[in-house]
């Protein structure tokens, strides 16, 4: 045996217990890390408020606690506002609903020539199997619920104070980072810096300014239809219309849909025509004006994003991918070398026709040249 076989062997397992140990540690710490992610993107997005508060003379503790309290109240308030609402319609429906299985037996026993009465109706389903095994399992998963619930609350305190010391220790952050790389690394990691917290904010504040407008037509909307909870309702409209990636849309136009129809099942029609048509408006007029100066990204790359960052992240990752790409491709463009585009008839898609020569005579010259083949 060759006397460094031993040697090689020791050190091929050493290797391969390093990366097993390495991978398991990841694995156990992704959890934390995809916290620290989105702390970092929230830093980067109240960034911009921060600096101009800090930039008038205020310390930047002060600054950053006053952007997160004026964050706190707005979901606090939005999250009232959507409970109420909610605990409000299920209050009726539990009102309204022998009414409804009043109109339901009647039309059964009239279409189907049964005498059905709701006392029976009742009795049944109080005393069905499956009613009986899924209190059953609800009184069993309590448990596991409020465990799931705390673990939401850890975590978003956890995301709550990362962003805050991002934001709040910024400059001290970015001073560290660039004490241990050279001069021309500090220059471009701050160029990075920059940028990042350019895209990330302003698409924040455009997704914000346009769930202002997209709630403020909806609340038209829904008060000229006489749909109640109408302020709560456009609120949960613009928020979900627009923070939530792709399906937000349609997440956001079922609920009005469906307290509209409790009032006029054709009141719910003009909602789901109304939300389709707003969507084009936003889509071709308002969100290309807006997002041109902050997040200037071709739609297909937009979408293409978002499903990358669902495939590796999960909601995370789709909240987050359009600022990251966004931010990508602004760095990159700065290395990136540009020229000039020819006057070329086919860069705009139009096919280069011969001057001088008849169009009868290409035909015949084609069709020749296929018959000698």
């Amino acid at each position: 045996m060759p006397g460094w076989l031993p040697r090689a062997m020791v050190m091929a397992l050493a290797l391969y217990g390093v990366f097993q140990l390495g991978s398991w540690a990841f694995y156990q710490l992704i959890g934390l890390l995809t916290n620290v992610l989105i702390a970092f993107f929230l830093a980067l997005a109240i960034e911009p408020a921060v600096g101009r508060m800090a930039g008038r003379g205020m310390r930047r503790g002060l600054a950053t606690f006053l952007v997160f309290l004026a964050v706190l109240i707005a979901g606090v308030g939005f999250v009232v506002m959507l409970g109420s609402m909610l605990a409000g319609q299920i209050i009726d429906m539990v009102e309204e609903f022998p009414k409804y299985l009043d109109s339901v037996i009647n039309w059964v026993n009239q279409t189907f020539r049964t005498e059905l009465s709701r006392v029976e109706v009742q009795d049944s389903l109080l005393h069905s199997d499956w009613l009986q095994k899924y209190v059953q399992n609800s009184a069993t998963g309590v448990l596991d619920v409020s465990t799931t619930v705390l673990g939401g609350l850890f975590r978003l305190l956890m995301i709550f104070l990362f962003s805050f010391y991002f934001a709040a220790d910024g400059p001290r952050l970015r001073r560290a980072l660039c004490s241990v790389l050279p001069p021309s690394r500090q220059t471009e990691v701050l160029r990075a810096w920059e940028i990042a917290v350019d895209k990330t904010g302003g698409y924040i504040y455009s997704r914000g300014l346009m769930a202002l407008i997209s709630g403020a037509a909806h609340y038209i909307l829904l008060v000229v239809l006489g749909v109640p909870y109408a302020p709560a309702l456009a609120v949960w409209v613009g928020l979900v219309s627009q923070f939530i990636p792709t399906i937000g849309t349609y997440l956001a136009g079922a609920l009005p849909m469906l307290i509209a129809f409790t009032v006029n099942p054709w009141y719910a029609l003009w909602v789901l025509g109304f939300v389709v048509v707003y969507q084009q408006f936003e889509n071709y007029v308002l969100q290309p004006k807006l997002t041109s100066k902050t997040v200037d990204i071709h739609p297909a790359v937009a979408f293409g994003s978002v499903v990358a960052g669902t495939a590796l992240m999960g909601a995370v990752g789709a909240l987050i991918a359009i600022p990251a790409v966004a931010t990508l491709q602004a760095f990159l463009g700065v290395y990136v070398k540009r020229y000039e585009v020819t006057d070329d008839p086919r860069v705009q898609g139009a096919h280069q026709r011969r001057r001088g020569e008849p169009v009868l005579r290409r035909i015949r010259r084609a069709v020749g040249g296929n018959r000698e083949r």
